[in-house]
């Protein structure tokens, strides 16, 4: 269902929030207090609280740095599952903290035996370090229909795969996956760092799928957040939700009111997106502004003078970017939490390199889906390409040392 936009703005409670797949919709307003959840803002020495309502890395400050993994549940062992979830959850609790992700460590144990950390972030600080899990639609049952931890009627209705987009050219082997795991830092190496460990921790029972790394974050989640430029130098995700808007968040985002395990929780969209850059380095400046919808400076609406400067989609170019994926004309919203990437060349002397999308929403159907099938008429559709897809149901936060990833979904 579309809204006016004055039925948008109202019901959200907020100014002209927008969403985009790459550019930027309406004006982020609304400056309130910041939320109380621990999970929205760092702490002191770069830790970012690991407990709360909802999971750190959703609406926490956007870092600089990702390392993206997808997991296959190898195991038929549904208790070996849960202690790996238990494990897990105790080890992100350290890493999050600054320390090793065992209690020995990386030197401090015996010589003949593994160590329980991998050594490669001694010595460096927490660098804001968040750990963010979901669970995806195979977990729960295969493509047969087959119940794999009889789990199958705890499956929200919510998350199901994403239905097919024109013009996509998904990979299978670096689409979907059992769980994902996302980790985000200030420092590459402490990303690194813990995605290493989970996989470690987690061999007999999980294998990595597929995985993704990510530098220069291409959305603000925080209002005092600059606003920054994706791989087509245009400022990407001025209008992104912010973790001061409460009353958008709790519409958008926050999943609540189910009597499930997922109130409290949110849905993970994943798209890895090929820009064609040299394309686009060809076209001119006046093109480039008329494909987004947006000036290359300042990144001020075209017609506008300033970046936050309302949007009027009926004044843009019709198939511009802001123009179709503008509130108003979605008639939705989702947090925006991506990164770009540069993954090498493709062997035909192009530089294989893009955004990797991520966001997060109380619902896919209306939240990512509704959005990308406003954009098939998208002008940016002539330079980009999607290759990668998963969609994610990430769980609330947690109450304390004695709960674990998936407590509410394996009770």
């Amino acid at each position: 269902m579309k809204l006016s936009r004055r039925d948008f703005f109202g019901a959200a409670g907020v100014g002209a929030a927008g969403v985009v797949a790459l550019g930027a919709g309406g004006v982020a307003a609304g400056r309130a207090a910041a939320a109380d959840d621990p999970a929205a803002a760092g702490g002191a020495g770069g830790v970012v609280p690991f407990h709360g309502d909802h999971q750190a890395g959703i609406v926490t400050p956007a870092q600089d740095r990702l390392h993206f993994v997808a997991f296959d549940v190898t195991t038929t062992d549904r208790s070996a599952l849960v202690r790996m979830l238990q494990a897990w959850t105790e080890a992100a609790r350290r890493m999050t903290r600054g320390e090793d992700a065992g209690p020995i460590g990386a030197v401090a144990g015996d010589e003949y035996a593994p160590p329980d950390d991998t050594g490669e972030a001694l010595g460096l600080p927490p660098a804001g370090l968040t750990i963010t899990i979901g669970f995806g639609p195979t977990l729960f049952r295969t493509a047969d229909g087959v119940d794999r931890f009889g789990l199958a009627d705890r499956q929200p209705a919510e998350l199901v795969e994403l239905p097919a987009f024109a013009g996509e050219e998904l990979r299978p082997e670096i689409s979907g996956g059992d769980i994902c795991v996302q980790a985000c830092a200030d420092d590459p190496q402490v990303a690194v760092h813990a995605v290493r460990n989970l996989a470690r921790i987690g061999q007999g029972v999980v294998g990595v799928c597929w995985s993704q790394l990510g530098f220069g974050r291409t959305s603000s989640t925080t209002s005092d957040q600059a606003t920054p430029r994706n791989l087509f130098g245009f400022k990407d995700g001025t209008a992104n939700l912010k973790s001061d808007q409460p009353q958008a968040l709790d519409r958008f985002v926050w999943v609540s009111g189910t009597g499930t395990w997922m109130d409290g929780g949110s849905y993970l969209v994943s798209r890895r997106i090929r820009m064609l850059v040299e394309v686009w380095d060809r076209q001119n400046l006046r093109d480039q502004q008329d494909t987004v919808g947006r000036t290359k400076g300042s990144g001020a609406p075209i017609g506008r003078t300033g970046e936050f400067d309302p949007v009027d989609p009926a004044t843009l170019p019709a198939t511009s970017h802001v123009a179709l994926a503008h509130p108003s004309s979605s008639g939705t919203a989702i947090l925006r939490r991506g990164y770009s990437f540069v993954d090498g060349s493709d062997g035909l002397g192009r530089l294989d390199a893009g955004l990797f999308f991520l966001c997060y929403q109380s619902d896919p159907s209306t939240g990512f889906v509704q959005v990308q099938r406003n954009l098939r008429t998208d002008k940016m559709n002539e330079y980009v390409k999607h290759t990668s897809s998963g969609v994610f149901a990430c769980p609330p936060g947690l109450t304390g040392d004695d709960d674990w990833w998936g407590s509410g979904l394996f009770a």
